[in-house]
């Protein structure tokens, strides 16, 4: 009987990833690492219900009711872009069993700068893994923050303590009052 070798196994799936939500009055990017398997299904950012990227930023905007149901991810993406606030990932395809960003093989990185966005005044990486490519979105001469991951892989950080971390950048950038 033959054991097969490690090369021998079939290799993790290619993934590609999901399209920038962006806008020319994008005034703060906020990258990802790469869509979770729940993401890429419905093919809409942040889609797992635990993931606490929507809930923070409503948090952050309780003034402006974030719409829900079963169609409002269109609605979302004009929320989001609307308060200035645009959204993509480091990369644009990857191989990954599963949703953890330590499952990544063979990522191929988004061209950020290509976006060519004009009032864009800072880029915050939504975690350590998208952070891992701080030194790229650096070369743009904005500032660039990691943030706590808004995942539910990160439950080390409390609601409130990651609210506060993302508040605090936002207010930075002029988008929250």
């Amino acid at each position: 009987m033959k054991i097969p070798a490690a090369s021998d196994a079939a290799a993790s799936p290619v993934l590609a990833g999901l399209p920038p939500i962006v806008s020319p009055k994008t005034v703060l990017l906020v990258l990802g690492s790469f869509p979770g398997v729940r993401s890429l299904e419905l093919q809409q950012y942040y889609a797992h219900p635990q993931n606490q990227f929507w809930k923070i930023l409503q948090a952050v905007w309780p003034e402006v009711p974030l719409p829900s149901g079963v169609d409002s991810y269109a609605q979302r993406c004009r929320w989001l872009l609307d308060r200035g606030l645009g959204v993509w990932d480091v990369y644009a395809s990857c191989e990954r069993e599963g949703s953890l960003d330590s499952a990544i093989r063979a990522p191929v990185a988004n061209d950020i700068a290509g976006l060519q966005l004009p009032k864009l005044a800072a880029i915050a990486h939504n975690g350590g893994e998208s952070f891992k490519h701080a030194r790229h979105t650096r070369t743009l001469g904005v500032p660039v923050y990691q943030l706590p991951s808004t995942s539910p892989a990160n439950a080390s950080w409390s609601f409130e303590r990651k609210l506060a971390a993302w508040r605090e950048v936002l207010a930075a950038h002029k988008l929250v009052v």
